[in-house]
């Protein structure tokens, strides 16, 4: 399974506007060779370079296996980020280039959760599922 972005490639640099100094919306994904026996996608976005340890930007999951994510969209269910919020957050450091992953999964099975689920309550529950994943790695530093 491979994951990219029309947006910036992998290692470069997010643009603003998908940061909070921009619109903070998500930027548009494209997703290639999904396992046929995919049920759902799972999508983590999360910042380990954040300093009170990795900072969970965006969760969706139950996400219908296809092709392209559009940016500003909520293609599933949304899991709770580490604002305490059940939306995408865009890249936001205190200081520095901070990394900050997008991790897709391809699950056999849709997932029987709800709403606002916590990233690692999550990742337990998928963990006998997955069938393939991707990575898509974005840099981002304040302009300021």
């Amino acid at each position: 399974m491979k994951l990219n972005s029309p947006e910036f490639k992998d290692g470069q640099f997010i643009p603003a506007k998908f940061s909070c100094e921009g619109k903070d919306v998500n930027p548009a994904l494209i997703i290639e060779d999904i396992p046929p026996a995919a049920k759902s996608l799972v999508l983590i976005v999360d910042d380990p370079d954040a300093p009170m340890g990795t900072w969970v930007h965006w969760i969706v999951f139950n996400i219908l296996p296809v092709s392209r994510i559009q940016e500003d969209s909520i293609p599933g269910k949304q899991g709770e980020n580490s604002g305490g919020g059940k939306n995408y957050s865009g890249p936001c450091p205190p200081s520095g280039t901070h990394r900050y992953f997008f991790k897709l999964y391809a699950l056999d099975t849709i997932l029987d959760l709800k709403e606002g689920i916590s990233k690692e309550q999550l990742e337990k529950t998928m963990q006998k599922h997955i069938l393939a994943d991707a990575r898509l790695l974005g840099l981002y530093k304040m302009n300021k």
